[in-house]
């Protein structure tokens, strides 16, 4: 056993909680939003982040072994594949007409600052129509 096993040992079950972490937050994050984009992100994000982090730990954990060449192939399989699957998702609901929420932008008068009386001021030319 080499001096660097404990510390290999530590790092991957660091890696392993964090990723489990992820996922869980993503998780909840799929409970909680209140549409599909917003849980659509969340899941996509937690997803590639969790995986990754979970597979690195446990390419740690097991050395370098025939396990950890297969454990690296599907990490990049799941790389590839997690985003593109998410895209596909959320291109089938805009196409099917699921479209995000518009936010509601304050209007100019409901908040005075100093850019809204610059707006507000006229313009020194008056605008003219183009002619035909």
């Amino acid at each position: 056993m080499s001096a660097l096993q404990p510390f290999l040992e530590v790092l991957s079950w660091i890696l392993i909680l964090a990723g489990s972490g992820f996922l869980l937050i993503g998780a909840i994050g799929t409970l909680r939003f209140p549409d599909f984009w917003t849980r659509v992100h969340a899941v996509s994000v937690s997803d590639s982040g969790g995986m990754l982090l979970l597979i690195a730990g446990m390419v740690l954990h097991s050395g370098l072994t025939l396990v950890t060449a297969k454990l690296i192939l599907i990490g990049g399989f799941i790389f590839i594949t997690g985003p593109t699957a998410t895209h596909a998702v959320a291109n089938a609901a805009l196409v099917s007409g699921l479209l995000p929420r518009k936010k509601e932008v304050p209007k100019l008068e409901d908040k005075p600052s100093k850019i809204a009386n610059v707006i507000k001021k006229k313009d020194p030319k008056p605008r003219t129509k183009a002619k035909k």
